[in-house]
């Protein structure tokens, strides 16, 4: 792997990590982003689109293309589209923080995700691992915020939650460490898009 080939960070900065197949990319990717740079104190936020999500049966699009729409889209000095995983040879969430850790070993990490991954959360590979390393930023997203709050992973972190009156300091806190909030929310998915047949139509910015 070519180590400048991966995104720079100075030591101390506070990176949120934003994981997804991106199968399109969309407002929703856009919005959440934002407001999780604004809620919870962040320094910049990197795009992680993964290769392949282990949880969906069927492949996304090629990562060519899913990286051009990212960066058509995601328009903002504060962020960056990159391909981690695919230099890394990670595919599950807790191998690339692993790696990740180990690469920029003075950078502070907050995992960014969407109330819906919160709800499904404990079925993802090693998520105690995942809540255990870096301290979780949810974002609320539409029918997601009673399954999310009530979830395994919820519960059985519960006593580690940040109050959302103080969610900038989840960037500068120890893991486990996390904090729902809820915001504005643009009720868009990439799985409508694609029903839509909208792959092309709806990725470019407004």
């Amino acid at each position: 792997m070519d180590r400048f080939s991966i995104p720079y960070a100075r030591p101390g900065q506070v990176i949120g990590l934003f994981g997804g197949s991106f199968d399109p990319p969309h407002q929703g990717h856009v919005h959440v982003t934002l407001e999780a740079m604004k809620a919870f104190g962040l320094d910049r936020v990197w795009w992680l689109v993964s290769p392949g999500n282990p949880l969906k049966e069927r492949g996304p699009a090629p990562l060519e293309q899913r990286m051009a729409a990212a960066r058509t889209l995601m328009q903002h000095p504060g962020v960056e589209v990159t391909d981690i995983e695919a230099l890394t040879g990670t595919r599950a969430t807790a191998d690339t923080l692993a790696e990740l850790r180990r690469l920029y070993p003075k950078v502070r990490f907050v995992w960014i995700m969407g109330a819906d991954n919160l709800a499904q959360f404990h079925k993802w590979k090693d998520w105690r691992l995942i809540m255990d390393s870096v301290p979780v930023g949810v974002i609320a997203r539409p029918g997601d915020r009673i399954s999310a709050r009530m979830s395994p992973a919820a519960r059985l972190y519960a006593k580690y939650r940040i109050d959302g009156q103080a969610r900038r300091l989840l960037g500068r806190a120890d893991a486990p460490a996390w904090c729902f909030v809820n915001v504005p929310m643009v009720d868009v998915s990439s799985s409508q898009i694609r029903e839509r047949g909208g792959w092309g139509a709806e990725v470019l910015p407004e």
